[in-house]
């Protein structure tokens, strides 16, 4: 089997990547926050306004069939490519965020009491602290944090021991956008189960990077981003097993969402669309669906191994920079380079590297407990997707050095 990817040529099918600042090329390393995106994802949402342009399963005319065609059918394709086992089981939402806000909200109202325990970990984004936080006060539960190592990788034995009767669920990162962590989800879903205790997971920074089987990992719920897996902004996916999604109320209520309305009373709509009100993102599903038909043109398995080669590749060119000090250095590990610099702060950092034309991102990452963890006020982060080449990071190591020179 080829394990390579021809980057070089993926590389043509980014229009982004040909842009310039100061008559060179831009290095662009701050895919966590957003990917660029592939010419067939763009020309998807373009041909869809121009030629299927319709609102979905309302009209009995052509144009919304076909608009609910190619709406319908990007659902089968992503629930393919994450391995959801029932089209049903795959929710559109606007990203990560909102998926969250879904699960905490419905579940949260459903089945978590005053005294009830909510377990997340000490590596998550914002997005899965705050919507928790918000049904801790509101139910008048308890918060519990998985703590981590000085690595960055999680205590597995302490997140065990913190499981008991009282927990109503788990939410937790497959991979930590601060620092690059890959957590053992499979592992950390069976502990869960044992206790009949459901698992969220937090896909956004795992989906662009690793091969994906939602049913594999054992997670009750996953939630992604379009925007970090080279699809567009606004739209985003949130699995739930069939036999949760059944049982919780839903999110939002308004128009698709209702199988019959009267001023007494609403009976909801089936799986998926009970959740699911109002108009959706059409042509950013239909787009995604395209950007998941890319990857899997390319092989999720090869991306994942060139981009294990890039970070050992970058991190052997930043480890011996001195007064640089990485943060995040996990055993299993996904293209996250984060880092602080003797002198300089990263936002300074960040300033000089886009001088140099090279874009990272510079701050807390909507991680502040990630930095407070490590005693940083914040990072400089480098992160990384298949069409980055060895080549870019040495650009980044070489302004980098530039930092120092200007700061020692």
């Amino acid at each position: 089997m080829d394990t390579e990817l021809d980057v070089e040529r993926l590389r043509h099918d980014f229009p982004a990547l040909s842009l310039k600042r100061k008559g060179q090329p831009i290095v662009y390393l701050d895919n966590a926050a957003t990917s660029h995106k592939p010419l067939c994802v763009i020309e998807a949402e373009n041909r869809f306004y121009r030629t299927q342009n319709a609102n979905v399963h309302r009209g009995i005319h052509y144009l919304s069939e076909v608009a609910t065609e190619a709406y319908e059918e990007a659902r089968k394709r992503i629930q393919r490519f994450l391995g959801i086992p029932l089209s049903c089981e795959t929710i559109f939402t606007r990203g990560t965020t909102e998926g969250i806000n879904l699960v905490a909200n419905s579940y949260g109202r459903k089945f978590v009491n005053e005294g009830d325990e909510i377990v997340i970990s000490a590596m998550e984004h914002h997005s899965n602290i705050v919507p928790w936080q918000m049904v801790r006060d509101e139910r008048k539960a308890k918060l519990r944090v998985i703590p981590m190592n000085d690595q960055g990788e999680l205590l597995i034995d302490e997140y065990e021991k913190m499981l008991n009767d009282r927990t109503k669920i788990v939410a937790v990162t497959y991979v930590s956008n601060a620092l690059g962590t890959i957590n053992p989800i499979r592992m950390m879903a069976d502990m869960a189960h044992k206790r009949g205790i459901p698992i969220l997971v937090d896909g956004a920074q795992a989906v662009p990077h690793l091969p994906i089987n939602v049913a594999e990992l054992g997670c009750d719920f996953f939630v992604c981003s379009g925007h970090k897996m080279f699809g567009p902004t606004g739209i985003g996916v949130m699995y739930g097993k069939a036999e949760w999604l059944n049982k919780l109320p839903p999110y939002q209520g308004g128009g698709d969402m209702i199988l019959n309305v009267t001023f007494d009373k609403t009976a909801f709509a089936s799986l998926p669309y009970k959740f699911e009100a109002g108009t959706p993102n059409i042509a950013g599903v239909v787009a995604l669906g395209t950007a998941v038909d890319y990857l899997q043109s390319i092989g999720m398995d090869k991306i994942a191994a060139y981009e294990h080669e890039l970070t050992e590749y970058g991190t052997k060119l930043l480890e011996p920079i001195e007064g640089l000090k990485l943060i995040g250095t996990a055993k299993a590990k996904a293209g996250v380079l984060a880092f602080v610099l003797e002198n300089a702060h990263p936002h300074d950092i960040g300033q000089i590297l886009d001088d140099c034309g090279v874009a990272i991102r510079a701050g807390h990452h909507c991680a502040q407990p990630v930095m407070q963890r490590f005693g940083v006020p914040a990072t400089a982060r480098a992160s990384l997707a298949f069409y980055n080449t060895k080549q870019e990071l040495d650009a980044l190591a070489e302004a980098v050095m530039k930092v120092k020179k200007v700061f020692d």
